[in-house]
This record gives structure tokens, C-alpha cells and sequence, in this order.
């Protein structure tokens, strides 16, 4: 089934989409939460599943609501914004809204995690933001680009293509790109092809 276990009140809804087209975003956008969600659903369907499903559907919903290329505090604001809706929205559904925050400020470090700094269900989480790195190389592209579109006019060009590329290959580096083993087993060659090509190794 879907990976949707609380519908949301409508004004809820309308409100997180107009977050995220707020400013024009190439990729950090509401397409980006729905692949998300849908990688969420694969986990619940194909892999280990969820034992807090609701936290978790939360947590991708909000993740990036607040984004604003080359702030560091995109993550924690989200955060911040996701425990306050639940606050208004959803006050009797008995969500950990601590837990929500959690798992979108660990957002905050993709490529500074180990897979046993964080429990198996944050680490499926992170892969499920994580997992356009093993998408098809088309698809790959247009994220890449994506992130580009985004820093332009924020951040200089060459610093840009400087720090993307130092990303990149600091995540081609790690033993591990992702932090699951339902993620690694199916996406880590398809990741590091498209890193390499990416980086030029």
C-alpha cells in the first residue's frame, strides 16, 4: 500500500506546498518530497518496513521545507517548522514531534554519517533523501543540475563547481554511500557510476 499513514488536513497540505515553491526551487521542491515518499513506500513494501511510519512520513514531508541555497540553517529550520504544524494540525495524533525533528536535522549531515552512528530507522530515512545518487543517469543529471540552477546567483560559479565537486567525491570516498543495507545492496553501484562520471574518476 501507499506510504501514507496520516492524510493530512487540507490547509496543512496547502500550506507545505506553497513552502516548498517558495523561493522557485529546481529540485529541493514538492517532486522531490513525493520521490522521497515513494522511496519510503519501497521500504515499506520491499524492505524492513517502518516501526514509526507516521514520524517518518512527517519528517520527509517537512525535510526541506525551508530551503534557501547556502544557508546552514535550512535543516533546522524546517525542523522547527515541522514541530509547529504538528502543534496546530495534528495535536490529538499522538506524533512524536521530537522525533520528527530529529530525523530532519540529521539531514543537516548526508556524507558525515556512518551507518552505526544513527538507528536503522534514521538511516533508511537518510537513504530515502539519499537515493537520487543511484537514480538513472538521466535522472541523476537533471538533480545535478538542479542544484546548480539553484546556487546560481547565491554563490559565485567557480565556488559552486569547487565545493559540489569536493562533495561529491568526499561521498564517492566512504566505504559507504548508504547507511542501510536495503539501499547499499540495491543502489550503491548504480551510485558510484554516477559519481564517478560526475567527478571525472
Amino acid at each position: 500500500m501507499r506510504f501514507e499513514p496520516i492524510p493530512l488536513p487540507a490547509g496543512q497540505r496547502a500550506e507545505l506546498e506553497t513552502a516548498y515553491a517558495l523561493p522557485p526551487r529546481a529540485y529541493h521542491n514538492w517532486s522531490h518530497v513525493q520521490a522521497v515518499l515513494q522511496h519510503c513506500s519501497t521500504v515499506a513494501e520491499a524492505g524492513p518496513g517502518w516501526t514509526r511510519p507516521r514520524e517518518v512520513q512527517l519528517a520527509a514531508l517537512y525535510h526541506d521545507a525551508i530551503y534557501e541555497a547556502g544557508r546552514g540553517d535550512n535543516e533546522a529550520r524546517s525542523a522547527a517548522l515541522a514541530r509547529e504544524a504538528i502543534a496546530r494540525w495534528l495535536p490529538a495524533a499522538g506524533i512524536d514531534a521530537g522525533r520528527v525533528v530529529e530525523l530532519i536535522e540529521l539531514t543537516a549531515r548526508h556524507s558525515k554519517l556512518a551507518p552505526g552512528d544513527v538507528d536503522p530507522e534514521a538511516a533508511l530515512f537518510l537513504d530515502c533523501d539519499m537515493a537520487i545518487l543511484g537514480a538513472p543517469a538521466a535522472v541523476f543529471d537533471a538533480y545535478d543540475r538542479g542544484i546548480a540552477e539553484e546556487y546560481a546567483g547565491h554563490v559565485p560559479g567557480f565556488v559552486f563547481r569547487l565545493n559540489r565537486r569536493r562533495f561529491l567525491k568526499q561521498v564517492l570516498g566512504q566505504p559507504r554511500i548508504f547507511l542501510s543495507d536495503f539501499f547499499h545492496q540495491r543502489l550503491d553501484a548504480a551510485a558510484r557510476d554516477n559519481l564517478r562520471r560526475r567527478v571525472g574518476r
